[in-house]
């Protein structure tokens, strides 16, 4: 029997630690969190204000069977020790741990590491120190605050707004943030202007000519392309080039470096991994949580940009090794504001190994880990700018300039790419070498262009440049940001949105100089704008919210004062501030406002009257539905007793402080009937999923960008054709029809509600897939289902499936490790004979939740009673209320 425990936080890592500190260690896991605050209730309430915000907790019920297990090995042991994360959850867990487990908070051992490797455990046990209360105190004032803060305005927005509204120090700041962009975005008015380009043609070494393309510039401004107001002038501008000489005035010629980046900390990886991985906030802290409990990579909750020294040598060996001695360059950074300086970036910890594991997300975030943290070392990237000067001789304030660059030394750029954001300079140089002039050179222009342009507006929020936006704001620390761009988005609170979202069309004009002619074509083109990609939109409800804690709470949601709290947390982590003090500070001028709130604030409609319906009268108003967004037109004062209100949900696009008059009577000529085919008549309307025509019982979505309101029986036609088709069987299987379709994820063919992909793999093609070939993938996907599952129980959503890494549960549509006590995966055979109770069991101590079986129902026997006994019953009723 060990003499020692260890305990930690997830049974992955415990795993791992394991296999480094031998026979003399048990190590066991905590699955996270074993306790939190009580819920409140009339006799008790989680935190008690006016006794210096005494605080109450309850072992979390999923985790009961958890502590009763920690408790068991405890009195098996000489020695506890604690090794959860460091940081202030982690040391909040240790501390939680010590007192459920009836340890002496002051005696106990605690280690840390930011690694899982030998080297750096077994230091760990040789430097043990106590569970930081300092930190424990910042964790639990952050954890009373924001449930005092989040619970008070909630209740208040339920009384003001409507139920099941919730408000929080951090989330509503965050939603602020993005409900003012979008804002700034509607305010937007993009200005039109002319941009001038040329194309000249310059004799090579080889006998022919090359294209040198330059653009229009302000001979007084260089930095920047000139912008030309008017087409007159646009036009003014070709005229005159007509019969202009242009001559190369100067060729200027910069050396210039590019310096790498530093190495990631937690929210410039969560950036870099958006930009290139597509990867979402929450997706990128998965996968690196688990590359860290594998012990493949450092902590990854961090803002330092810190390298050990012992990192520091083997990125010079494997830099020097790799590339050369002269790619090498050592390099420290300047931590932000606040940074732990004893912390380390996030980085590889053996960076020798270039491939860590089978899975491809982690594989693909691993190695762009490892290649920031690579490139941090390297040397810079030399190159050489060369910036052409042409004179137009008939317009001496402007001139043409031509810019090109050239990689002399690839320096970091051997190993690491940077994303145009992270480029220390934006220009629009070429990145090929321009071909050779000289000064005074006279060049033929082969064509030259004057375009209409439109400035830019604000851009939407991204997750990741939100996470960025947080970061600069002081908002939140590395362990808050991925939890908070989660909840601003669930569905649930419905403040903001991540979608895609097809760009608009508009037309622009194009003057260009016919050199032969001596003329100018003008010809108008169409563009598409405004195309979004997984970006952030805030709700209308979002901004309804948003604008009732700002008129009430200005100071919560200001941006500088949940900075300020932030830093007040680290004091108290640091030890300088008592944390029930601050605490005083902050939350009872708080209270006090929410009271004076509840009592003078008039209930928030939302609704905007954009004016009176030509048809009836009545009041046409916008406001925010049950299912979001409407437009109606009755307003309840108005209408008879058999009157009703008339509905129109709004489009997608469509917001309530910026929908017109017009645009709204549009919503009400939905449902349209466009016509009949095969004697089933077309309906065109708009629902909760988009535009659709419904046909035969059928829904049939319209294609992206379609108007619901100008579609044709025509344009319908097709669409309902390619159903009728798809839905026809291609042959049959064991009595049953087979069918074929195109979805989401690709084509398909439908068997008795057993959908099966056609994968390119399979050889088949959807449009020529006969029935032999179609019941082969079948017969194969039901095999392949057969073999799928160990156990079902389908009053719960809950099966235990057979997965390629072993058994795993599934609760709805999430997967959850299947594990014993010992945290180890449990076999085929061994999966057989797990209970529900136990499978239930493992996903809450997950975090997961299970589905409740439906309560059967069951049918009263009728008695049969006198009138008197009746009228009796009912009597004592009254009498009794």
């Amino acid at each position: 029997m060990a003499k020692n425990l260890l305990i930690v936080e997830s049974p992955a890592k415990a795993k791992t630690i394991e296999k480094y500190l031998g026979k003399d260690f048990t190590v066991k896991s905590s699955f996270g969190h074993i306790r939190d605050l009580i819920k409140n209730s009339k006799d008790k309430k989680a935190i008690e204000v006016d006794n210096n915000y005494k605080v109450h907790y309850e072992i979390s019920p999923a985790k009961r069977k958890v502590v009763s297990e920690l408790k068991s090995w405890v009195k098996k042991v000489d020695e506890v020790w604690l090794a959860t994360d460091e940081d202030r959850e982690g040391e909040a867990i240790s501390w939680h741990l010590a007192k459920v487990l009836n340890l002496d908070v002051h005696k106990t051992k605690r280690i840390v590491f930011r690694e899982i490797t030998k080297p750096a455990l077994q230091k760990a046990i040789t430097a043990p120190r106590l569970i930081d209360l300092d930190l424990v105190n910042a964790q639990q004032a952050r954890r009373v605050l924001d449930r005092l803060v989040g619970f008070e305005l909630s209740e208040l927005l339920w009384k003001k707004i409507r139920g099941k509204l919730s408000a929080g120090r951090v989330q509503s700041v965050a939603v602020r943030l993005v409900v003012e962009k979008e804002r700034a975005i509607d305010e937007f008015s993009p200005q039109a202007f002319f941009a001038g380009t040329a194309s000249f043609l310059v004799p090579n070494e080889r006998g022919g000519t090359s294209k040198l393309q330059a653009k229009l510039y302000s001979r007084e401004s260089k930095s920047k392309e000139l912008h030309i107001d008017t087409v007159e002038e646009a036009q003014a501008l070709l005229k005159d080039c007509i019969a202009a000489e242009f001559t190369i005035e100067d060729i200027e010629v910069k050396d210039s470096k590019r310096r790498p980046p530093a190495p990631f900390t937690t929210s410039t990886l969560q950036q870099d991994a958006s930009h290139k991985l597509y990867f979402s906030v929450s997706k990128t802290m998965q996968v690196a949580q688990r590359l860290y409990e594998a012990g493949h990579i450092t902590y990854m909750r961090t803002d330092s940009t810190n390298l050990s020294q012992t990192a520091m040598q083997a990125l010079e060996a494997e830099i020097k090794s790799s590339f050369g001695p002269k790619y090498y360059q050592a390099r420290s950074f300047n931590n932000k504001k606040g940074a732990q300086e004893a912390h380390e970036a996030i980085r590889p910890t053996n960076v020798e190994k270039k491939v860590v594991s089978n899975n491809r997300d982690e594989q693909r975030l691993y190695d762009l880990i490892r290649k920031r943290t690579l490139a941090s070392q390297m040397a810079d990237a030399l190159l050489e700018k060369t910036t052409v000067t042409i004179n137009i001789s008939s317009r001496p304030n402007e001139i043409f300039l031509a810019k090109g660059e050239v990689i002399k030394f690839e320096g970091f750029l051997a190993l690491y790419l940077l994303h145009k954001e992270e480029e220390e300079e934006e220009d629009d140089s070429n990145s090929d070498l321009l071909p050779p002039m000289k000064l005074g050179q006279k060049l033929k222009n082969e064509n030259i262009d004057a375009t209409e342009r439109f400035s830019r507006g604000p851009s939407r929020y991204a997750e990741a440049s939100l996470v960025k936006e947080l970061e600069k704001r002081g908002i939140g620390r590395p362990s808050t940001y991925a939890p908070t761009i989660t909840k601003i988005m669930d569905p649930s609170r419905g403040y903001v949105t991540k979608e895609t979202r097809e760009g608009q069309e508009r037309n622009y004009r194009k003057l260009s100089l016919v050199q032969e002619a001596a003329e100018i074509k003008a010809e108008e083109l169409t563009e598409k704008y405004g195309t979004e990609k997984n970006k952030l939109f805030a709700s209308d409800l979002g901004k309804q919210v948003t604008d009732f804690l700002m008129e009430h709470f200005g100071d919560i949601m200001d941006y500088n004062f949940t900075a300020d709290v932030e830093d007040r947390l680290d004091k108290v982590a640091e030890g300088q501030e008592q944390w029930q003090k601050m605490l005083d500070l902050i939350y009872k001028p708080f209270h006090e406002l929410v009271e004076q709130t509840a009592e003078d604030a008039d209930r928030v409609t939302g609704e905007r009257i954009l004016g009176k319906d030509p048809k009836t009268g009545h009041t046409l108003l916008v406001r925010i539905g049950r299912y979001g967004p409407l437009a109606q037109i009755g307003a309840p004062d108005e209408l008879g007793e058999e009157e009703k209100p008339q509905y129109a949900n709004l489009k997608r696009e469509q917001s309530i402080e910026t929908i017109t008059f017009e645009e709204a009577l549009e919503l009400f000529k939905l449902p349209r009937n466009i016509g009949s085919y095969k004697g089933q008549e077309l309906e065109v309307n708009a629902g909760r999923y988009g535009p659709y025509v419904k046909f035969d019982g059928k829904f049939i979505s319209l294609p992206k960008g379609a108007d619901p309101i100008s579609f044709t029986y025509e344009e319908a036609i097709p669409l309902v054709e390619a159903r009728i088709k798809e839905d026809a069987p291609i042959g049959h299987f064991k009595d049953l029809p087979i069918t074929k379709g195109a979805g989401r994820f690709g084509p398909f063919v439908k068997w008795n509600k057993l959908f099966v992909s056609i994968t390119k793999g399979s050889g088949f093609q959807l449009e020529t897939i006969t029935e032999a070939q179609a019941v082969e993938l079948i017969e194969a996907k039901l095999e392949k289902e057969a073999n799928r599952y160990i156990q079902k129980w389908p009053d719960y959503a809950l099966n235990i499936e057979n997965g390629r890494w072993g058994p795993f549960i599934r609760s709805g549509k999430k997967s959850y490790k299947l594990l014993n006590a010992e945290g180890k995966k449990l076999t085929p055979e061994e999966a057989k004979e797990v209970t529900v109770e136990r499978a239930i069991e493992l996903v809450e101590e997950q975090g997961g939740k299970v589905k409740k079986p439906k309560a059967k129902k069951t049918t009263a026997k009728k008695k049969t009673t006198s009138k008197k006994a009746s009228t009796k019953k009912k009597t004592t009723t009254k009498k009794t209320k």
